[in-house]
């Protein structure tokens, strides 16, 4: 089933080793200068039929975004970034980032990162004077249901990666999961359909998060898919092949080109 025109793969990293790495990385990222894993990524936006995307800012390179403001100014036009911000951020720091071509801050729970809950609240209101959103990285069965009202609060957007990786044993009793489909409906939030593979994910769940609000859903392949923690490599495009199965044909120009043109601008 192919994509339709001006389709934008939402979640990526780009890296290099022509970077320096974090001190506090918990891996290494495969060998290669930034201009072939460029190259590499336009590979596998051809392969699968997307003209546009973003680059997520790994945790592998700390709060240092010149690899990812390098690799968006590479891609060029139809290209956006998500950069990382520490709790000191200024704004002068912010629109720096609005220059470069940035168009959010990541706030990562699983991992661990370089910016809290708290700060990524006080600085709320400057996000949004910059037109600059919040990508978060949540366990839906862990913080949702107890961060949801605060959220909906937020003056500025929210956007859950990876389904809000939820615990799939548990979906049945999520609250977390009930908490992210009312913030969907109210429009509050944004969800990335992506990275089902780290998580035991079923179309089930997509379907779940489309019907909640099609017009907030993002489709991302999380390539080139660093920090498996012992799950397999997946293939990128079966990946895609499942999405686009599991979603109503009628919803796939808003969840693959209208909705990210929305969110970031192209």
């Amino acid at each position: 089933m192919a994509l339709p025109p001006g389709a934008a793969d939402c979640h990526a990293h780009l890296i290099g080793d022509d970077f320096a790495l974090w001190d506090g990385r918990v891996e290494d990222p495969p060998p290669g200068p930034l201009d072939a894993w460029v190259a590499r990524y336009r590979a596998h936006l051809d392969r699968l039929g997307f003209q546009r995307g973003v680059v997520v800012h790994s945790i592998l390179y700390g709060a240092d975004n010149a690899i990812t403001v390098q690799a968006c100014r590479l891609l060029g036009p139809g290209f956006a970034g998500i950069g990382l911000i520490t709790d000191d951020a200024t704004g002068a720091d912010l629109d720096a980032l609005v220059a470069a071509n940035i168009r959010g801050v990541r706030l990562n729970y699983v991992h661990g990162g370089v910016l809290s809950w708290a700060a990524m609240c006080r600085l709320a209101p400057a996000l949004a004077e910059r037109g600059l959103h919040v990508e978060m990285l949540a366990h839906s069965h862990l913080h949702l249901a107890e961060i949801a009202p605060q959220l909906a609060r937020l003056p500025v957007d929210i956007v859950f990666d990876h389904c809000a990786w939820p615990d799939m044993a548990g979906l049945k009793d999520d609250p977390g999961q009930d908490a992210l489909r009312r913030l969907l409906g109210a429009g509050r939030a944004w969800v990335k359909l992506s990275a089902l593979y780290r998580f035991g994910g079923t179309a089930d769940l997509l379907r779940a998060l489309v019907a909640a609000n099609p017009e907030r859903c993002l489709w991302g392949s999380d390539w080139p898919h660093l920090m498996l923690n012992g799950v397999a490599m997946p293939d990128a495009g079966a990946l895609l092949n499942d999405a686009l199965a599991a979603i109503d044909p009628a919803r796939h120009r808003a969840i693959f080109c209208d909705n990210p043109a929305r969110l970031y601008g192209f």
